[in-house]
Order: C-alpha cells, then structure tokens, then sequence
C-alpha cells in the first residue's frame, strides 16, 4: 500500500515541476516575455557551447564618489543563468574607495578577492561580522 502512494505523489509532483526544475539548464529565450519564473527555455535544438560562455566581465570604470565599478552578468545579458537563481559581478575598486552599505533580499553574495586588500563584512540586528580579506580569500554574505 506504501508503494502505491509513493508513486501517485511521484507522478503528481512531475506534473507540477517546470521546465527549468526538470533540466539541468534553460536557457533563456529573451525574444518571448519575461514571466515570474523566468523567461522561457530556448529550444534545445538551438543551444550551443556559446550559450555557457560569458566575455564582458570586464573592469567598470571606476571614476565616480565610491571609487567603484561595476559589470554585472544576469539573464539578460547571460541567458544561461535563466531560472538558476544566480547572477556574477565583478567590481573594482581603486585605494581609497568603498562599496556602500546594500541588502540582496533572498540572496547570497559570494566575494572573491583576486587583487589588493579589502575589508568585507555585514551586519545584523545584533552583530557584525568583518574581516580583512587578501587575495585568495572567499568571503560569504548571507
């Protein structure tokens, strides 16, 4: 009797899952419209090693008040990320400069320090975590 229930709820949960939940990948396809979950997949046939490539994380000028620049890889200029909750950054940032206070709502930023010194950190409603990082070094916001 177990096994009979197992897989009735087996076969109603594959009925409900999306497309992007029963690939490994969706790549978007930003010629239809963007909808809640995402944009929808571009059709398999049309996929190729391109579309897991990303060329333009290139330094962003840095000629501003926080000393600061910024190149971002999400959906829209990367449709590989489609439905995979995750986008990349590359930042720089010149002696003297800062990266002001933020939130990520539902996100985790993950920093990797590739060059220089930086002091990384967040806070709560009852702590604050920091610490200096080095090149090498990850450091997690949650």
């Amino acid at each position: 009797m177990k096994i009979i229930h197992i897989l009735f709820l087996f076969t109603f949960f594959s009925f409900t899952i999306s497309q992007a939940f029963v690939n490994d990948f969706c790549v978007a396809d930003l010629k239809a419209p963007n909808t809640n979950p995402g944009y929808p997949c571009k059709p398999l046939a049309s996929v190729t090693s391109d579309d897991f490539v990303f060329h333009g994380l290139v330094a962003g000028k840095t000629n501003n008040t926080f000393k600061l620049g910024a190149t971002l890889a999400s959906v829209t200029n990367f449709p590989t990320l489609n439905g995979l909750g995750i986008s990349a950054m590359r930042v720089d940032i010149v002696e003297g400069g800062s990266a002001p206070m933020h939130t990520h709502p539902d996100a985790t930023e993950f920093i990797i320090l590739v060059q220089g010194e930086f002091t990384a950190g967040f806070i709560t409603p009852t702590s604050v975590y920091s610490k200096v990082l080095k090149p090498g070094d990850l450091f997690v916001v949650p």
